[in-house]
């Protein structure tokens, strides 16, 4: 790699870690730049998982010594993402790129409507794995096969999913999701390179960038305003990567 293209990676990985914990969508910055540097577009999405897995470690860490975490609930809910991540993972290593514009576009639109939808009443009790039901495990296996399949805007999901679902804040959201997101991207990215489709060289430039983002995001999140940026980040990143698979 040359200087330019590492200094690309770190600055991109940075702004893209800040977003993907706050919210999502910072897939939609790393996925053209690897792309730019030359990777085809199937290798590209194997390779950002390099980023996410790394940039998801940070996030729980922070999480966690902050003294913000659901180990439980984390992993009852991890449990159908991995499942439909290994799915998703492996369809995605043989379609057409015409699909994953195809899914994205329809996920985000449905992402943006519920997001819009108003506030819930929330339920202030701690969340137990005993507030779980069939039908939430099942909008995980869902979510994981997505994200498996396409890593951007997967974030939106998640949020969009536990908050409407399972009616705690934005912020127990958030520590939640990154606590999925690194189990099922990790486990996305094993299929990914046995499949040969990763570059373990950019991804591991990106990921410095995504892991320094990823740490100041994690004390955002927990500030007196983090619910605020979380949704309001979401909802921009929804519309940006709407707008720019409508210029294709």
């Amino acid at each position: 790699m040359t200087v330019p293209e590492v200094l690309s990676l770190l600055s991109i990985g940075g702004i893209a870690g800040f977003i993907n914990v706050l919210s999502a969508g910072g897939s939609m910055l790393t996925l053209p730049l690897l792309m730019f540097l030359g990777l085809p577009p199937q290798v590209a999405n194997g390779t950002n998982r390099v980023a996410i897995t790394l940039q998801s470690v940070m996030a729980v860490s922070s999480f966690h010594r902050m003294g913000h975490g659901n180990l439980m609930v984390s992993l009852h809910l991890a449990i159908p993402a991995v499942l439909g991540s290994l799915l998703g993972a492996w369809v995605a290593t043989g379609v057409p790129d015409a699909v994953f514009q195809f899914v994205l576009v329809v996920a985000m639109i449905g992402a943006s409507v519920f997001m819009l939808l108003p506030q819930p009443k929330l339920d202030t009790r701690p969340l137990t794995t005993d507030r779980l039901g069939p039908a939430i495990y099942l909008a995980m296996f869902v979510i994981g096969v997505y994200g498996g399949f396409i890593q951007v805007g997967v974030g939106v999901l998640f949020i969009v999913v536990l908050y409407h679902m399972l009616k705690i804040d934005l912020r127990q959201v958030n520590v939640l999701k990154v606590s999925i997101v690194l189990l099922f991207t990790f486990a996305a990215l094993l299929v990914f390179a046995f499949s040969g489709q990763v570059r373990w060289g950019m991804g591991l430039t990106l990921a410095v960038g995504n892991v320094t983002g990823a740490f100041i995001a994690a004390r955002v999140n927990m500030g007196e305003q983090g619910a605020k940026w979380v949704k309001w980040i979401t909802l921009t990143m929804v519309v940006a990567i709407l707008i720019r698979l409508a210029m294709f």
